[in-house]
């Protein structure tokens, strides 16, 4: 299994071309033109996070959780990484775990989309099915009773804190130079909440008078995967909820139908997570606006439209 000094420096072939792991980050940062159209002085940014290599904004803290493991040798060789996951980690995990030659052990709930299950097939992880009604919750639970056996290095993105400082360090300096220091708003949704926590805080470092919004599904029983009704699921031991200065709910309804709106009026498939963050972005946005307020809103699309084709709401 490659050291970390390998992945850094000696894979073969490292001067020629980059290494997949060079291509995490650095994602283009998208201005939605017809959404705020009738918004004057008012921008919705997006962070187009499906041009990371495994498809995701999880690519940034799946990278940034290994990358410690083998550098403090609590991934060893002989070790199979182990976490719970709704996909778009466990799909970096396993894209990682190719590249470097280590073995991928996931939790998943059962009815994450077939897309997703032939991704994760492709690239030979091991996938442990759990119950579909307890989300992504019941998938935590059966890691964590696996995490028992040695084998296993259980990575716990809930609660690593690896997860959140992969975007202080690169997802929130990103945004910083991309919009020149002039964002005024920030909106992402909570899930691990590593995103929302380590852009808020690099942010709020620089500037405090910038807002930063959270997005959340408005029920338990919701249909935005990757996202946690924080009041009835695990909360995630690295969710500090005191850091946002709101917090906002999304129907399920209102991000199917963001997605199609963006598909179809800005050429840009992304997915449910990534609508439902938008339609949060395009509240503040109309806020702002209705008080006569200059505003420079980002959002984070976590991923692209290619893992939900499969959902019946693009044809209704």
């Amino acid at each position: 299994m490659a050291t970390v000094a390998q992945t850094k420096a000696e894979l073969p072939g490292a001067r020629l071309g980059d290494r997949l792991l060079d291509r995490i980050g650095n994602t283009p940062l998208v201005r939605l033109e017809r959404l705020t159209a009738e918004l004057p002085g008012v921008q919705i940014l997006g962070k187009a996070e499906w041009t990371n290599p495994g498809g995701s904004v999880k690519d940034r803290a799946a990278a940034a959780i290994v990358l410690d493991a083998l550098r403090r040798e609590k991934l060893c060789p002989g070790m199979r990484l182990l976490d719970a996951t709704s996909g778009n980690t466990g799909i970096a995990y396993a894209m990682l775990g190719a590249a470097l030659a280590f073995p991928v052990t996931l939790c998943m709930p059962s009815n994450v989309s077939p897309e997703r299950k032939r991704i994760l097939r492709a690239y030979g992880a091991d996938v442990v099915w759990t119950d579909p009604a307890e989300s992504s919750d019941g998938a935590i639970r059966k890691a964590r009773e696996l995490a028992a056996d040695p084998q296993y290095f259980y990575a716990d993105q809930y609660s690593n804190p690896a997860n959140w400082r992969a975007h202080f360090n690169g997802t929130a300096n990103e945004i910083l130079e991309q919009t020149d220091g002039r964002i005024t708003h920030f909106v992402a949704g909570l899930g691990t909440t590593g995103t929302f926590m380590g852009v808020t805080r690099r942010l709020k470092e620089v500037n405090l008078k910038i807002e930063c919004i959270s997005m959340q599904p408005d029920s338990p029983f919701h249909g935005l995967e990757g996202l946690k009704h924080m009041a009835t699921a695990i909360v995630p031991a690295i969710y500090d909820p005191a850091i946002a200065d709101r917090n906002v709910e999304v129907e399920t309804e209102a991000a199917y139908a963001m997605a199609k709106r963006l598909a179809r009026t800005e050429g840009l498939l992304v997915g449910i997570s990534a609508a439902a963050a938008v339609a949060a972005a395009l509240c503040i946005a109309e806020e702002q606006a209705a008080m006569g307020n200059e505003a420079v809103i980002v959002t984070v699309l976590p991923d692209a439209a290619d893992k939900y084709l499969s959902e019946r709401f693009w044809e209704e």
